[in-house]
């Protein structure tokens, strides 16, 4: 149900349920978390991109079949393990995880998209928050995040009719960082992820969390954690380390 496939330091994570949307069915969920849980404790993956198998969906949220067949299933639209919250499993991964949209992202897909740290889409893409028109709320984060990402006023406008949101639209919103077409949706985030992987691998989980936590907080608290955070992580950085990257740097700004 999972693909992960590990070259130069960059894994590619695939929700392998093609015939059904790439439902997160609760085995799915599970190894997602496992998956991801693993890949953030190898020291030789630095990044992580997250996409669906096919054409048709990243992933279409809960496996709505086997919620059909499970009195209990609806408790995982409010779970808050990482084994039953798919969100939060990627949340809870220090690396960056760049999430490569390739068809649909409903309700619990829109949700886990969300919590990717970087969004390319291909122009088949579309979002949809099904949420109010299903008759439950929401419980992996949309209904907080996507108001922080695009303001309240559009949150609202798609999440209380249920509409879809095409790529470019989600683009022109700050929703996702750039769209391309679907052949070259795969090469684009494999490609981010190699330049983030070209940075130190403590950096890049010291950096991320910086930026997620002081999100979290007031402007003025955000100052405050990254002079605090700053001041104990440049404590150790020596002028012969940065004299040591100073040529790389620059030749690579000669060349983008």
């Amino acid at each position: 149900m999972l693909l992960v496939d590990i070259k130069n330091q960059v894994a590619l994570v695939t929700l392998n349920r093609p015939e059904a949307m790439n439902a997160l069915s609760r085995a799915l969920r599970a190894e997602l978390h496992a998956t991801l849980k693993r890949l953030d404790a190898d020291p030789s993956v630095k990044v992580i991109v997250l996409t669906g198998a096919g054409e048709r969906a990243f992933t279409a949220g809960l496996d709505l079949k086997e919620l059909g067949s499970d009195p209990n299933g609806l408790r995982a639209a409010n779970a808050t393990e990482p084994s039953e919250n798919p969100a939060w499993a990627v949340i809870a991964c220090r690396k960056p995880v760049i999430g490569a949209i390739n068809g649909v992202a409903i309700t619990g897909g829109f949700e886990v998209a969300l919590a990717c740290d970087v969004l390319i889409a291909s122009t088949h893409a579309r979002f949809a928050d099904t949420h109010a028109r299903v008759g439950i709320t929401p419980g992996w984060g949309l209904s907080q995040k996507l108001s922080r990402l695009i303001g309240p006023y559009r949150a609202k406008e798609l999440s209380l009719s249920g509409n879809f949101l095409d790529a470019r639209t989600a683009e022109a919103w700050g929703l996702v960082n750039r769209v391309v077409a679907p052949e070259d949706l795969l090469p684009a985030a494999l490609q981010l992820a190699a330049d983030m992987a070209s940075i130190d691998l403590d950096m890049l989980i010291t950096y991320k969390a910086m930026i997620d936590d002081g999100y979290e907080t007031t402007l003025r608290q955000g100052l405050e954690l990254e002079q605090a955070r700053s001041t104990a992580h440049n404590r150790h950085v020596t002028p012969e380390s940065v004299e040591a990257r100073r040529a790389g740097i620059q030749a690579r700004g000669r060349t983008q």
